[in-house]
C-alpha cells in the first residue's frame, strides 16, 4: 500500500465521472442509512406515538450542536485545510493530531457543563414543555444520557472527514447505519428494562455513539494517520481551523437553527407537534440524505483541491455539476412529496400509537417540507462553493439574513397554520437561502454556467409533467389510503413510485439524456 501522506498528483484530472462514482457509492450506503432509518421511525412511531416529543428534544439538542461542531462548521473548515495539506505534501499526520485534540479540549468540557445543565438547555429549546413539570423532568433526565454523544460524534464526523480527503467515501457513509441498528435494538430489547421506556432511546443513542467512533479507526489506522491526540491549539493549521470555523458555524447551521425554532414554537402549540414536524421533517429529509448530502460529501474535497491546485475552470465546472444533479433528483422528489403526502404518511406511520388525526396533521406538515426539498438540497452544493475557497464570511451574511427571514415568516404563519406554518416559513427562508448563495458565486465570480442549460431545464420540466399526470391518474383518494390494509397502502406505493421513476426515467432518455450527459465536464 502506498504511502498515505505521499503527494496527490495536483494536474487537472476528467472528475466529473469520479464525482459520479464516488456520489453514488455515498448515496447507496446513504440509502440503507435511511432505509434503517425509516425503519427506526416507523419503530418509535409504533411503540411511543406522539408521546415521543420528550425523546425527540432530547436528541435534537445534542444533534443541533453535532451539525454546528462535527458536519457543520467544523467539516467546512477542517476538508479544505487538510486538502491543502494534502494536495501541498504538507506534515498531514502532524496535522490530524493537532486537531483531534483541540477537538476533544474544547467539546469535552463543553460535554459535561451541557450534562450539568441539562434542565437549562431544555427550558431553552423547549420552554412550552415547562408548563408539564414530568414532561419537562423527562426530558431534562433523557438530555443527560444523549449529550454525550456530541462528543462521539464529533470525533467521528472528524476521522471521517480525514477518510473522504483520502477517497474512501464509503465507510464514513455507512457509519450512520450503526446509529439506526442500535436504536432499533434499543426499542425491541432495552424498553423492558426502563420503568419510562423512553430512557431505551437514550441509552441507545450513547451506545451509537461508542458503536460509531469504534467503527472507522480501523481505517484511519490504515491510512497510517491514527495517532494519540494532541491540544496543539496554537498550531497554524488548528488556528486557521478556527479562525475559519467561528463565522461558518452561522452560515453552516441556519436550517438547523430554524429547526430548532420550530421545536421551541412547536413546544407551545398543541401536544404531539414536535413529534409531527420531527416524522415529517425526517421523511423530507430523505431525498435530501440519498441524494443532495452525498453530492455534497464528494464535492467539497473535490473543489478544495481544485482551489488549491488554482484550477478555477474544473471549479466552476464541478460546482455546476452538483446543480444540475440536484434538479434532476430534487424536483421530482419535491413534486413526490407535496402530491403523495398523505399516502406516504399512511404508509409509513399508520399503526401502533399512531392515529388517523396524527397522520393528516403530519400530511401537512410534510407538504410544506416537500415544498422547500429542492432548496435544501440546492443549500447542501452551493454552500461548498465558498467553503472550499475558505470563504466563510459570505456564507455567514446569507445565512443570517435567512435565520431572520424564518423568524419574521414565522410569527405569522404559525398562527395562521400552528405547526404547518413552522415547515412552512422554514422553507421560504430556506429558498431564500438558496437564491442568495447562487448570486454571492455568480457574482463573486467562482461559479460560472457551463453550455447545455436551456435544453437541460426544458428536458426535466417535460419529465416532470409526465411525472405528475402519472400520479395523479392512479393516486387513490386519500379517503381510501387511510381505510386500506397495510399490505394494500403497501402495494399501492409500491406501483405509485415504480411507475414513477419508470415514467420519469423513461421520458428523459426520449427526450435524449444519456449516461454521459451526467458525468461530462461541459454541456449536456
Amino acid at each position: 500500500m502506498s504511502n498515505p501522506e505521499q503527494p496527490v498528483n495536483p494536474q487537472p484530472t476528467p472528475v466529473k465521472s469520479g464525482l459520479l462514482r464516488s456520489s453514488s457509492i455515498v448515496s447507496v450506503m446513504t440509502l440503507l442509512s435511511r432505509i434503517l432509518g425509516l425503519a427506526r421511525d416507523i419503530l418509535v412511531a409504533s411503540y411511543f406515538g406522539a408521546r415521543a416529543d420528550a425523546f425527540f428534544v432530547a436528541f435534537k439538542i445534542p444533534n443541533f450542536f453535532r451539525r454546528l461542531f462535527a458536519e457543520g462548521a467544523f467539516s467546512v473548515a477542517f476538508v479544505p485545510i487538510l486538502s491543502e495539506y494534502k494536495v501541498q505534501e504538507k506534515d498531514v499526520k502532524s496535522l490530524v493530531k493537532a486537531v483531534s485534540g483541540s477537538l476533544l479540549a474544547i467539546i469535552g468540557p463543553f460535554t459535561i457543563l451541557a450534562v450539568a445543565a441539562a434542565p437549562i438547555l431544555t427550558w431553552i429549546f423547549a420552554p412550552g414543555f415547562s408548563s408539564d413539570p414530568a414532561k419537562f423532568a423527562l426530558t431534562s433526565d433523557l438530555l443527560r444520557i444523549t449529550f454525550p454523544y456530541l462528543l462521539l460524534i464529533s470525533l467521528t464526523a472528524f476521522y471521517g472527514s480525514v477518510l473522504n480527503t483520502y477517497g474512501n467515501f464509503a465507510v464514513p457513509a455507512v457509519t450512520p447505519v450503526l446509529l439506526n441498528l442500535c436504536l432499533i435494538l434499543a426499542t425491541f430489547y432495552f424498553t423492558p428494562w426502563f420503568d419510562e421506556p423512553l430512557m431505551a432511546l437514550a441509552w441507545g443513542v450513547l451506545l451509537a455513539g461508542v458503536t460509531q467512533l469504534g467503527f472507522q479507526l480501523p481505517f484511519v489506522m490504515k491510512l497510517g494517520l491514527l495517532a494519540l491526540p494532541k491540544v496543539a491549539l496554537s498550531d497554524s493549521g488548528v488556528k486557521r481551523i478556527l479562525t475559519l470555523m467561528v463565522p461558518a458555524l452561522f452560515g453552516v447551521s441556519v436550517s438547523q437553527i430554524n429547526l430548532l425554532l420550530d421545536v421551541l414554537l412547536a413546544s407551545f402549540l398543541q401536544s404531539g407537534s414536535v413529534s409531527w414536524l420531527y416524522y415529517s421533517d425526517r421523511l423530507a429529509q430523505l431525498p435530501m440524505g440519498i441524494f443532495a448530502i452525498a453530492i455534497a460529501v464528494v464535492i467539497l474535497p473535490s473543489l478544495s483541491q481544485k482551489h488549491a491546485a488554482q484550477n478555477q475552470q474544473q471549479f466552476s465546472a464541478t460546482l455546476d455539476w452538483g446543480i444540475r444533479m440536484v434538479l434532476l433528483i430534487g424536483v421530482p422528489s419535491a413534486l413526490a412529496l407535496i402530491l403523495l403526502a398523505t399516502p406516504l404518511m399512511a404508509t409509513i406511520f399508520y399503526r401502533g400509537e399512531i392515529t388517523e388525526f396524527d397522520v393528516q396533521k403530519m400530511s401537512l406538515s410534510l407538504m410544506a417540507y416537500g415544498a422547500g426539498l429542492l432548496a435544501f438540497m440546492l443549500i447542501k452544493v452551493l454552500a461548498p462553493g465558498f467553503y472550499a475557497r475558505q470563504d466563510t464570511k459570505t456564507p455567514v451574511k446569507i445565512g443570517i439574513r435567512a435565520m431572520l427571514a424564518n423568524m419574521v415568516f414565522n410569527l405569522p404563519l404559525v398562527f395562521m397554520l400552528a405547526h404547518t406554518g413552522l415547515a412552512l416559513a422554514t422553507t421560504l427562508s430556506a429558498y431564500l437561502n438558496a437564491l442568495w448563495l447562487f448570486w454571492g458565486l455568480k457574482k463573486a465570480g467562482y461559479y460560472q454556467a457551463q453550455q447545455g442549460w436551456p435544453l437541460w431545464l426544458g428536458r426535466i420540466a417535460l419529465a416532470n409533467v409526465t411525472l405528475v399526470i402519472t400520479i395523479m391518474s392512479i393516486n387513490p383518494e386519500v379517503t381510501q389510503w387511510l381505510q386500506f390494509t397495510e399490505w394494500q397502502r403497501m402495494s399501492w406505493m409500491a406501483l405509485i413510485v415504480g411507475a414513477g421513476v419508470l415514467v420519469y426515467g423513461l421520458t428523459l432518455v426520449v427526450l435524449g439524456v444519456r449516461f454521459k450527459d451526467l458525468t461530462a465536464r461541459t454541456g449536456v
